[in-house]
């Protein structure tokens, strides 16, 4: 494996209250930088827990979690938000644009938010970005003006905004019809491949865990590696099930 962008020993999490929710029980993970990771299981396993941990989001109740090299237990609320600046983009299973900005003023938000103002060279490099994922005519539409897809594709290009070394995706393709969620997959996929940021997806997909690099699957909190004999076994429940449809 490549240097680790993630490193989880042991991540617990439970929510306390009158009762007591233990959700994720003993999490090891690394990620390695260009890894794309898959990661999958059924509702209520902990798959957007662990991403909300991973992403600095939500603190872990137990274990220890390094982001790009940091000790995330030793940062305050700001020193959480500089990571998140630096190191990280998220793109969700909807793709929260501001509907009164323009796709273009969407993609530079987080370059705005981090530094105040944003440099002729930035935004031409967003720009480029956007073109790349066929959104150059595009760039002064406001979402209502755009499809599904090309929301969800613009998300990603703020996501990208400012280089981060770790992209986090919650169900990127859910809100989409297959074609969509295709596109939107392989986008993330090339990105992934072409620039060099790891992915760590949630997907219920099968078929595009399958291009990932890893898929783990998460079962009652704990994570696991998928063998390759389930692998085969979910690939032909779903052709099953296509073919029944």
């Amino acid at each position: 494996m490549s240097r680790p962008i993630v490193n989880a020993q042991n991540l617990q999490k439970t929510y306390y209250g009158k009762i007591h929710v233990p959700v994720l029980h003993g999490i090891d993970l690394q990620v390695g930088e260009e890894e794309f990771v898959a990661i999958m299981g059924q509702s209520g396993s902990g798959k957007s827990t662990l991403l909300n941990i991973l992403g600095c989001l939500d603190r872990p109740t137990g274990g220890r979690l390094e982001i790009a090299g940091q000790d995330v237990a030793s940062l305050d609320d700001d020193g959480l938000a500089a990571l998140r600046s630096d190191h990280l983009g998220f793109v969700f299973q909807y793709h929260y644009l501001l509907d009164e900005f323009t796709c273009l003023e969407n993609a530079l938000l987080p370059i705005l938010i981090r530094q105040g103002s944003v440099s002729r060279r930035e935004r031409d490099y967003v720009i480029g970005l956007l073109k790349r994922v066929n959104l150059g005519h595009r760039l002064y539409n406001t979402p209502d003006a755009m499809s599904g897809g090309e929301n969800q594709r613009c998300a990603i290009v703020r996501a990208l905004a400012n280089r981060p070394r770790l992209i986090l995706a919650d169900e990127p393709t859910g809100n989409l019809d297959s074609r969509s969620g295709a596109e939107v997959f392989t986008l993330l996929r090339e990105m992934n491949q072409e620039t060099g940021v790891a992915v760590v997806m949630v997907t219920h997909d099968d078929r595009l865990a399958r291009a990932a690099d890893h898929i783990l699957l998460i079962e009652d909190g704990h994570i696991r590696p998928l063998a390759r004999e389930e692998q085969a076994a979910r690939e032909s429940t779903v052709t099953t099930l296509l073919q029944a449809g």
